[in-house]
């Protein structure tokens, strides 16, 4: 049975082939990402691979030979300017070919799939939040067989490491720990399209993370839909996880990230509320290069309805209250 490495390889096996075909050719790529710190952290793994694969950046979405989009479904607009988007390509792609790909989480709901086939049928590559990987193989099969590729999963998909990243800044770097949530607040649509919560190793973050120290990174922002979550979830069911440097939550890999020498800055979102536990608030007032911010995502509260959600506020003024003590040099 193929593990996630043997799959990382097969489609680095994959890279290759796209490479040969596009080898003695000047073709240009560009990204147009909608949404959170996430999706911006997908598309640099989009455009790693990309360019290991022949293609240069463009900005410009009518001046690319690939153009691929990276989608929203929690922003009010995003469908709206993602349609759009594809209109002003049709013209583009009878000119000069450009082959079209639209991946992310509105990629998981099936109406706008659907109406993406329906409505735009000249796009040739759709994929989903949990098939991001193999962004090498459909683009391979929709070039060499002239077909379009749909690449979706409903299931909850995997962590693969060692996926190519071409990164925006040389100074700050975003580093996911983890993907999915468990929450399913009324609102939000994100378990829906990211799945359920699931952690990388602990080993797999420190290195990436010293890597970029190491190339001259000042600054990391650690990122998951539940990022305070970070191995609860695992430890929960029971799944096994190699406990690295003593890293065995949230709050403990914060203080070994701490220690990394060269990053200056340590920065996360998106927290959650119910699991911003005082070993979290703790560590973030111990460690000198975890910032004195908290991202913290509230839609709506009711202290005389909910008394959790009133325990809750009460930890936050002690949290700052401690941060203020103890780090007042710091806001």
């Amino acid at each position: 049975m193929e593990n996630n490495m043997d799959k990382v390889e097969k489609q680095k096996e994959y890279i290759e082939k796209v490479k040969e075909i596009n080898k003695n050719k000047s073709l240009k790529y560009a990204i147009l990402t909608m949404g959170c710190q996430l999706n911006e952290n997908d598309s640099e793994h989009l455009a790693g691979m990309i360019e290991k694969m022949g293609y240069k950046r463009t900005q410009d979405l009518k001046d690319a030979d690939l153009a691929v989009f990276n989608t929203c479904c929690v922003r009010e607009n995003a469908e709206d300017r993602l349609f759009g988007k594809l209109g002003d390509l049709k013209k583009v792609k009878e000119e000069k070919g450009t082959i079209i790909a639209i991946g992310g989480c509105m990629m998981q709901e099936k109406h706008i799939t659907d109406k993406i086939k329906e409505s735009y049928p000249y796009t040739d590559i759709i994929f989903g939040t949990h098939t991001l990987y193999r962004f090498p193989e459909d683009l391979y099969l929709a070039i060499k067989e002239q077909k379009k590729q749909e690449d979706i999963l409903d299931i909850d998909g995997q962590i693969f490491e060692e996926i190519p990243i071409k990164r925006d800044s040389k100074i700050k770097a975003s580093v996911t720990i983890m993907n999915g949530c468990n929450n399913f607040c009324t609102y939000c649509i994100v378990p829906y399209v990211r799945g359920r919560e699931r952690s990388r190793e602990p080993k797999a973050i420190i290195e990436e993370i010293e890597g970029l120290a190491k190339q001259g990174y000042k600054e990391v922002t650690l990122l998951g839909q539940n990022v305070n979550s970070y191995l609860r979830e695992e430890k929960r069911k029971g799944i096994q996880f190699e406990e690295y440097q003593g890293i065995n939550s949230f709050a403990t890999l914060l203080k070994a990230v701490n220690k990394i020498e060269g990053i200056e800055r340590i920065r996360f979102v998106s927290p959650h509320p119910k699991d911003f536990t005082d070993d979290v608030i703790d560590a973030i007032a111990e460690c000198n290069k975890v910032c004195k911010l908290v991202h913290l995502p509230l839609q709506a509260g009711s202290s005389r309805k909910n008394e959790k959600q009133n325990t809750k506020f009460n930890t936050f003024n002690r949290y700052y209250c401690r941060l203020s003590r103890r780090n007042r040099n710091r806001f």
